[in-house]
């Protein structure tokens, strides 16, 4: 990039269509796994107007009712309003879901299926995945991904814990545009919000609250100016939103989930997979790595790519990039990562405790930059520091 630019990053709220399909899938999992820990699941969904499609493969010793689920995760939204056409307890629901195929199955479970007659846990799919981490937020996250995110964090909470705006509905978006100097971040160039909203609000009262009450508070006050543009609904009007308004699908916004588009992903959804499934695993893993490099100060900026052939339990290349921002030769940084971390599908799980039922604490604002996510943790700091001895 040039040594002034602008970038932009977007968010999505909980009640997105794609973002309903990603939280339905999410809890799901989360009921499966609350009960079967081995449980192994891949539920993609799809919403449209009053209806819920739930799809894909499981294979779990769980017992629960499917339909209650969906209605809970669509309630917790907040799809409950009497004009809701996708209302939670009105919705039609269609299932699905059948058991994994045996032979995926087969190469997921050891890689005796190799012929190799020894019993490990293989990769549940080929893929690459990739982790980045950065030191110019205290979440060591890309600021334009985690600005936006904050945006509609913040119209959550006021949706859902006050009564200051009954007129928000579920349904919305962020974006932010942030100009940088010489890899600084000088100021905010614009923010875009569009939020649902109630049939009898109107326009001023909509685009004043945003603005004071939602998006001043959630970002920096030294980075917003006179001349940052505030764009809050732009086409005026913002009633039909949500699946009644357009159709979502599990698996849609996996940058919005992921950095938003500043370090790159490799191209799988996380969203209704068990960890299993490197998809969504190992990019946990990528992201604490490169967390970790970052917060012992080993580089400035880090980008880890690893990727998997399905049955194999080995990762076929790992790679590390920091742009140019590292404290010590790249090649030892890699060599320490190496060594501090294990990359095998199997070491992933127990590492990073996956087994659990927590990834309905995923779905909104991203997967990364979050309090309380085990891949979030700063715990091997030290142990980092002691290989590059």
């Amino acid at each position: 990039m040039s040594k002034s630019f602008i970038f932009s990053s977007e968010s999505v709220g909980e009640g997105h269509p794609d973002k309903v399909s990603d939280s339905i899938s999410d809890s799901i999992l989360d009921a499966c796994l609350e009960q079967d820990s081995q449980s192994r699941v891949a539920c993609e969904t799809l919403v449209k107007s009053n209806c819920v499609t739930i799809a894909g493969e499981i294979t779990t010793g769980a017992k629960f009712d499917y339909e209650e689920v969906v209605r809970e995760a669509i309630r917790e939204i907040g799809y409950v309003n009497d004009d809701d056409v996708f209302h939670a307890d009105k919705v039609f629901i269609a299932n699905q879901l059948t058991a994994q195929s045996r032979d995926i199955g087969q190469g997921v479970d050891a890689s005796a299926a190799e012929g190799k007659g020894t019993a490990e846990q293989g990769a549940g799919d080929q893929g690459i995945m990739f982790g980045y981490a950065c030191n110019e937020t205290e979440e060591l996250m890309p600021a334009p991904i985690i600005f936006a995110h904050r945006i509609l964090r913040k119209m959550a909470e006021i949706r859902k814990q006050t009564d200051e705006a009954k007129w928000l509905r579920p349904d919305c978006k962020s974006q932010v545009a942030l100009k940088y100097e010489d890899g600084k971040m000088t100021g905010i160039e614009n923010v875009v919000v569009s939020t649902q909203h109630a049939s009898d609000a109107d326009n001023t009262t909509i685009r004043e609250f945003i603005t004071n009450e939602i998006i001043k508070p959630s970002l920096p006050s030294e980075l917003l100016s006179s001349e940052t543009e505030y764009l809050i609904n732009p086409t005026g009007r913002f009633v039909v939103g949500g699946p009644q308004g357009d159709s979502g699908l599990t698996g849609r916004k996996i940058i919005v989930d992921t950095y938003g588009g500043w370090g790159r992903h490799g191209g799988g959804a996380f969203s209704g997979k068990d960890p299993s499934k490197v998809d969504r695993s190992a990019a946990y893993m990528c992201r604490w790595v490169a967390k970790n490099v970052v917060a012992a100060e080993l580089a400035d900026r880090v980008e880890i790519q690893v990727a998997y052939a399905i049955g194999h339990p080995q990762p076929t290349s790992i790679t590390l990039d920091c742009f140019g921002t590292e404290k010590a030769p790249e090649e030892k940084i890699e060599a320490a990562v190496k060594e501090v971390f294990g990359f095998k599908p199997a070491e992933i799980v127990s590492q990073l405790d996956l087994l659990r039922p927590i990834y309905r604490d995923t779905t909104h604002y991203g997967h990364f930059g979050k309090v309380g996510l085990p891949w979030e943790q700063i715990d091997r700091v030290d142990v980092l520091r002691q290989a590059m001895d």
